[in-house]
């Protein structure tokens, strides 16, 4: 029995190909089907518009075994570059189908609000002899460090010159040079008033602080301004000041002493009208830290009631190892007075240190006291060299 006059595959005329016939049926079957899968595929709106199809379509070729090799080869080869050249570009669109069939006729999600900077307001009181845009201009490097580090952590530090209301005269001020006017002649001697400026004046002959409570209550209308304050940094007579405005603002307000006591330094005085306004101004809320740079200890009896018991806002308190003018036992004595103060020894005078190295324990002190603990990493404390 034949086939289209072909014999039968038992007198096939080449005994040594019978063993491979199975193998020859098997190369007819899939290449028929390459062929079938590339009709139609060429046939589909993407592969024609694809610039890199191969242009022709292959004919199944029936004639002859040549033939047909040379087509399966010619498939094969053409196939997988196809598939090569697109196996990305359709697992793509195969990942895009499924997560959009995926979320159908879900709701898309609200984006994730961004987390708002939070301001800390800090108060700088400048020192003896200074003004507002004076402490600032000398603190300008700070100010600029601070809102740098501060800003990965979602803090925005506000910081709030005020200028001291008792002004200076040149004999008032150490070694001041009087300088006589532009253009005076050889009678004029007025000399040029200084931008120099006090919190309060010593007495030494009672040992009392002159005008005190004028500048005390100097501090209400910026705070007020602010709408509170978080902080207070002060240097030198500005430390002094913020440690004690720092005690007057503590929560609950410190028991004031009866007129009556036998003890009458630690009363708080009854006609003092700025411990009330200080209050009020920071909406009875105390600080949530100070910062003080050669500050010293207050003696005088009528604020005596501000540092005893001791101060128990957190404190960070720089002490320059060659400071002449603040002397250290003075410093040491106002840290004393204050509830676990942290500490740090700058190798410099009379000034606030502003390079890096000295402004980065305040990054620290000022984000612990005043981030709110979140699930954020938490970054490695930064130590100072003494």
């Amino acid at each position: 029995m034949s086939w289209f006059g072909v014999a039968p595959l038992k007198k096939f005329p080449a005994p040594f190909l019978r063993p491979y016939g199975p193998f020859f049926a098997a190369g007819i079957v899939i290449a028929y089907g390459v062929n079938s899968a590339q009709n139609a595929l060429s046939q589909t709106a993407e592969w024609k518009n694809d610039p890199r199809n191969v242009r022709r379509v292959l004919i199944f070729p029936r004639t002859t075994i040549d033939g047909v090799f040379h087509y399966m080869t010619s498939c094969a080869v053409l196939f997988c570059r196809f598939r090569a050249r697109n196996a990305l570009p359709l697992y793509s669109r195969t990942i895009a189908t499924m997560a959009t069939m995926a979320t159908m006729g879900k709701k898309p999600g609200a984006p994730k609000p961004a987390v708002p900077k939070k301001d800390v307001k800090i108060l700088m009181l400048h020192g003896y002899t200074q003004s507002g845009p004076s402490f600032r201009s000398k603190t300008r490097a700070l100010e600029k460090l601070l809102q740098k580090q501060l800003a990965p952590h979602n803090l925005m530090p506000v910081l709030i010159y005020p200028t001291a209301p008792i002004r200076l005269q040149p004999r008032d001020i150490p070694g001041y040079q009087p300088q006589t006017r532009e253009g005076a002649g050889d009678d004029d001697t007025t000399p040029e008033e200084a931008d120099a400026w006090a919190w309060w004046r010593f007495d030494e002959a009672s040992g009392t602080y002159r005008f005190f409570d004028e500048g005390m209550m100097s501090l209400a209308g910026p705070i007020a301004a602010a709408g509170g304050i978080d902080g207070v940094l002060g240097f030198s007579q500005g430390g002094a000041l913020a440690a004690l405005l720092a005690a007057a603002l503590e929560q609950p307000p410190r028991t004031q002493r009866s007129s009556s006591s036998s003890s009458s330094s630690n009363d708080t005085p009854a006609n003092s009208p700025w411990v009330d306004a200080v209050r009020a101004a920071n909406n009875q809320s105390g600080l949530q830290f100070a910062v003080i740079y050669s500050g010293f200890y207050t003696p005088p009896e009528d604020v005596a009631w501000l540092l005893e018991p001791a101060i128990r806002t957190p404190t960070l308190q720089y002490i320059g190892s060659l400071d002449t003018v603040v002397d250290e036992s003075r410093s040491q004595a106002l840290i004393d007075r204050c509830v676990d103060a942290a500490v740090v020894i700058h190798p410099g005078g009379h000034f606030v240190p502003v390079s890096k190295q000295w402004i980065m324990p305040l990054v620290g002190f000022i984000k612990d006291h005043v981030q709110e603990p979140g699930p954020e990493a938490e970054v490695e404390p930064i130590k100072a060299k003494a």
